[in-house]
């Protein structure tokens, strides 16, 4: 026990990228304690066809494919590019992808309606509803009160214009629509 390299075995245990951090250490006489704190998804990352499973710190934790489906993750544009070691994350827009969800946590409602996400605008999130082919830009905050004006008005608003473009939540007073084919109009809420 007193000659085993720990540094080579936490090593092989850290090339997992389902592993966030390792600690190995001795308890004599005989006993060796291993801790190991895995990385949880936060989201399925887009890169042009292929999907990336991505943590709350940007790690990419592996390829989406089949054997993943249990996790109920969005899908996020904008989140991952390429390089030329492969796909990395970007700080900042992990962070609002983050941001987004941990508050869509305390309305587990709304979490389940959102199908995907583009946060190719660091400054303006774009979420997609599973019913519904519309954007709604929610901007950098606030991502749950502006979901529910969504969802309070959105009956009216599908009533006066039949198809739409986008929904921008992104104002306190106005809500600007864009119905399919037509330029955008304010609707005050």
């Amino acid at each position: 026990i007193l000659n085993v390299d720990f540094g080579a075995y936490r090593k092989r245990v850290m090339d997992s990228p389902w592993v966030a951090d390792v600690s190995i250490r001795r308890v004599l006489p005989s006993t060796v304690v291993l801790r190991v704190v895995e990385r949880v998804p936060m989201a399925v990352a887009r890169l042009g066809p292929q999907l990336y499973l991505v943590d709350s710190t940007g790690a990419i934790m592996d390829e989406f494919s089949p054997q993943y489906r249990e996790f109920d993750l969005p899908i996020v544009d904008g989140l991952v590019a390429a390089s030329r070691s492969g796909p990395v994350a970007d700080a900042a827009r992990v962070l609002l992808t983050g941001r987004f969800i941990d508050a869509l946590g305390s309305r587990p409602d709304l979490r389940k309606r959102v199908s995907q996400v583009d946060v190719s605008n660091e400054r303006d999130l774009v979420a997609i509803l599973d019913n519904g082919p519309e954007a709604l830009h929610l901007g950098d905050a606030r991502f749950v009160e502006r979901l529910t004006t969504y969802f309070e008005i959105s009956q009216t608003l599908h009533e006066q214009f039949s198809e739409l473009d986008y929904v921008d939540l992104r104002f306190d007073e106005r809500v600007y629509v864009r119905p399919r084919g037509r330029s955008a109009a304010a609707v005050k809420k």
